[in-house]
């Protein structure tokens, strides 16, 4: 019996341009007082900044491009911000909950 291939691993990247699928939905939670990331059979809450990175998820800009747009509301610097935005996706992407 010959074993399935694996799928490949997807990596992300500054080049990355990153979407939520269409069975993933972000929405603001009232009840829970913020805002949920709803995924089949799981939920996750994600904190304010991590809610700015998804809302620029749009399938669009690059992981470069939300850095440098984060980078100005934030005060701080593109090559820290898009550290920390690569990693928080590729946790996400290794979820399924992000795709680029």
């Amino acid at each position: 019996m010959t074993e399935a291939p694996k799928s490949a691993r997807l990596v992300i990247t500054a080049g990355s341009v990153p979407y939520l699928p269409r069975h993933i939905k972000l929405k603001q939670d009232a009840a829970r007082g913020g805002w949920t990331l709803l995924a089949p059979e799981r939920v996750f809450t994600p904190d304010e900044i991590a809610v700015d990175v998804l809302k620029l998820c749009d399938g669009r800009r690059t992981v470069d491009v939300i850095a440098r747009e984060l980078s100005v509301a934030y005060n701080a610097p593109a090559e820290e911000i898009r550290g920390d935005i690569t990693a928080m996706l590729q946790d996400l992407a290794d979820k399924g909950v992000v795709t680029a």
